[in-house]
């Protein structure tokens, strides 16, 4: 008896065998044996190789590809299971973090034209792959090669320190990390080289082809979750595990946390199907692919589909896992079809009456500080406001005043002078402006497309060289061009293209919001987590807290691990925080569909209670979070790095930064009147059609933003 009855799988395309599949197995068998991969049976032994099957792996994940590049692909994934197996049985046992750092730094080095001598099987087999696969492609496919191989190989560390200490993952964590480790986005890029056709390096890096890889990731991950929690978790005491890591979240049983894991997988793939759809088709017009690239992208996206399937096959057959009683073959019943990620996203009537929403606890271990300019800080984003005419559309002089914008900036940054603090305000108010603008202009008419072509105007208004030559339209237009000389001009070049790529990002998940609303589509709560910083400012808060007088944090400390898992932790949290409050006014006032309640409400199909019990216990999860990187994890960094004083009293300034940040949007919220019931009412909001299918209809979500993110709607 296994531990729980594997759920229905959502399996929407046919699978297809690779006709070469004995050839695979006989060669791959032989170059494994050639490698040393068959010399430790404590690691794998010819029975158990056999058993595993990774002939039978690729033949299904790659049908179309011919005999010798299905021979290379399938080494590399004999390589891949043979790298975890083999870190398992020499560093995660014996728990040796120093030496299996060192193991994996030393990989990197077989990632060249010139590498070292191997020690190892896993140094042998990837020398001699490496070789084999990257002549002939692209420095793109090279580099997002090589970033994916080592994501791979170093977040194993990730899954070791979770074994050291003991610890289970809270779910949005997970989520993420596991796409690292788990190697999916490398398995996407050997789809590239298996179909022959590489994604063009110009979209590369576009929303859309990101959610394709994403969603891809993510369901293959959690599959292999499914069918792999017996040998994980009850045999190899491994903690790394979506079912694991709901069954601790949720404090349900083992079965519950396998059907919710499996509703993940139905509504990932759900997203995937609503990209290809919707979105791949504006890409190739946007971008104005020839139709050799289109039809690259198109076979890019059928061969994530295959591994898909293919990958559910191998899953049902392989020795490696628990598949008894499984359904094989294509699969779509009403559940899916009506399930998470489905219809169901697609049928919330907006406008309904919901009434204030009971907020859970919420524990705050930072203390709000005041900054002494307020009250100037206050007058003057008032009249900065009006000069850039935000009071001719949109909004008043007394709505705005009534946000108190400023003192959601005073709180944020306490220490802040006059100026500074003045340009945080207008930067909030900027933001909340445009993000109004946005649906009551364009989302009424449904005129997407005009939305699209007044966001690429925005960037007019953003010149690396400072000089505003574009003549602003409107107030959004009028107000950016003056900050951005205000923000840039004590910049270098490359702080102001990667200030104006933040508020590109920022801007762009405004167009997403729109979209959504135009199709009455609820979002993917993974989808909704992830571009929910983005409407936060999240790139944009990264830009502006490195040009801090006196910061010095260098390039490999602001990307690394615990800096990104700090800075997601702190925003996750804040926004979650924001949809507790503004629940009310967002879901009966005017008709939102972008709330993590709301999010958790459709996923979950729970009651509003319910949902907002998740969503405090999300942003629990996220605190403890916050509070153990910055506690253990980024200590342990810089002491791994050999910090100087200087860097660590940086980072202990930022960290100390994103507290205020926390705190101070917590006091906002508590003591503006935005969100009770009676300013409310007494609202005059501009009136539209309700009803199934009219959420894009509304004014808009009222939203904060500093230079620290998106602070209220």
């Amino acid at each position: 008896m296994g531990p729980f009855e594997l759920p229905e799988f959502y399996c929407p395309y046919p699978a297809r065998l690779n006709p070469h599949v004995e050839s695979a197995r006989v060669h791959t068998k032989r170059w494994a044996r050639e490698m040393g991969m068959l010399d430790d049976p404590e690691i794998w032994e010819e029975r158990r190789f056999d058993g595993m099957d990774y002939g039978l792996l690729c033949a299904y994940t790659h049908p179309e590809c011919d005999a010798d590049e299905l021979d290379l692909i399938t080494d590399w994934y004999v390589w891949v299971f043979f790298f975890d197996d083999h870190f398992l049985e020499i560093f995660k046992r014996s728990k040796d973090v120093a030496g299996a750092q060192a193991y994996l730094d030393r990989l990197d080095l077989f990632m060249s034209d010139d590498p070292p001598e191997p020690s190892n099987p896993v140094e042998k087999g990837l020398r001699d792959l490496w070789a084999r696969t990257v002549p002939g492609m692209s420095r793109q496919w090279r580099e997002r090669f090589v970033k994916g191989n080592r994501e791979l190989m170093q977040e194993s560390m990730w899954e070791l320190f979770h074994i050291e200490d003991g610890q289970v993952s809270n779910p949005i964590e997970y989520i993420e990390e596991r796409r690292k480790v788990g190697g999916a986005p490398w398995s996407a890029c050997l789809v590239e080289h298996a179909v022959g056709a590489e994604v063009p390096a110009r979209v590369a890096g576009s929303r859309s082809i990101r959610v394709l890889t994403q969603t891809f990731a993510d369901a293959v991950h959690l599959r292999n979750d499914l069918f792999s929690y017996q040998r994980e978790v009850e045999e190899e005491g491994e903690l790394s595990n979506c079912v694991l890591v709901v069954e601790k979240f949720l404090g349900c049983d083992t079965q519950k946390a396998a059907e919710i894991t499996n509703d993940l997988i139905t509504s990932r793939l759900h997203v995937f199907e609503h990209t290809v759809f919707t979105e791949l088709p504006v890409l190739f017009a946007e971008q104005a692919l020839l139709p050799h690239e289109q039809e690259a992208v198109l076979r890019y996206a059928r061969g994530l589909q295959d591994w898909q399937s293919g990958g559910h096959e191998w899953h049902m057959r392989s020795n490696r896992y628990m598949n008894g009683g499984g359904r094989t073959g294509l699969h779509v019943s009403p559940r899916h079809v009506m399930g998470p990620g489905g219809l169901r996203n697609h049928v919330h009537v907006p406008y309904q009456q919901v009434g204030p929403l009971r907020l859970p606890e919420i524990v705050m271990p930072f203390q709000v500080r005041e900054n002494p300019h307020l009250e100037a800080a206050r007058g003057a984003t008032l009249e900065f406001a009006e000069a850039m005419g935000f009071y001719t559309l949109v909004w008043d002089r007394a709505g705005h005043d009534g946000y108190d914008l400023a003192l959601c900036a005073a709180g944020i940054d306490p220490d802040a002078g006059l100026e500074e603090l003045v340009l945080a305000a207008d930067w909030l108010s900027w933001g909340t402006y445009g993000d109004d603008y946005l649906p009551a202009v364009f989302g009424r008419s449904r005129d997407f497309t005009g939305a699209k072509a007044f966001n690429r105007r925005l960037s007019e208004f953003m010149p690396l060289d400072l000089v505003v030559t574009a003549v602003a339209a409107n107030p959004v237009e009028r107000g950016l061009a003056d900050l951005w000389v205000r923000t840039a001009e004590p910049m270098s070049p490359q702080a102001r293209a990667e200030f104006r790529a933040a508020v590109e990002a920022m801007t762009d998940s405004w167009l997403w919001e729109l979209a959504n609303h135009l199709q009455n589509r609820v979002p993917d709560p993974v989808d909704y987590v992830e571009m929910r910083r983005r409407t936060f400012g999240s790139d944009m808060t990264m830009a502006l807290a490195r040009l801090e007088p006196g910061r010095s944090i260098p390039a490999e400390v602001w990307g690394s691990r615990p800096m990104a898992a700090l800075v997601d932790a702190a925003q996750d949290w804040a926004c979650m925080l924001n949809d507790l409050f503004s629940y009310q006014k967002e879901i009966e006032y005017e008709g939102e569909l972008h709330n993590m309640v709301l999010v958790m409400q459709t996923f979950f199909d729970c009651d509003v209670s319910r949902a907002a019990e998740l969503v405090g216990s999300l942003m629990a999860a996220r605190m403890r979070q916050f509070q153990k990187v910055a506690e253990v994890d980024l200590p342990a960094l810089l002491d791994g790095t050999a910090a100087d004083a200087g860097l660590r009293a940086s980072v202990a300034d930022y960290v100390a930064e994103l507290g205020d940040w926390m705190a101070a949007i917590l006091r906002w919220h508590q003591e503006c009147r935005r969100y009770d019931e009676a300013t409310l009412r007494g609202t005059r909001w501009v009136p539209g059609p309700t009803g199934l299918g009219t959420a894009s209809t509304r004014i808009g979500t009222l939203l904060g933003r500093t230079q620290l993110g998106r602070a209220a709607s």
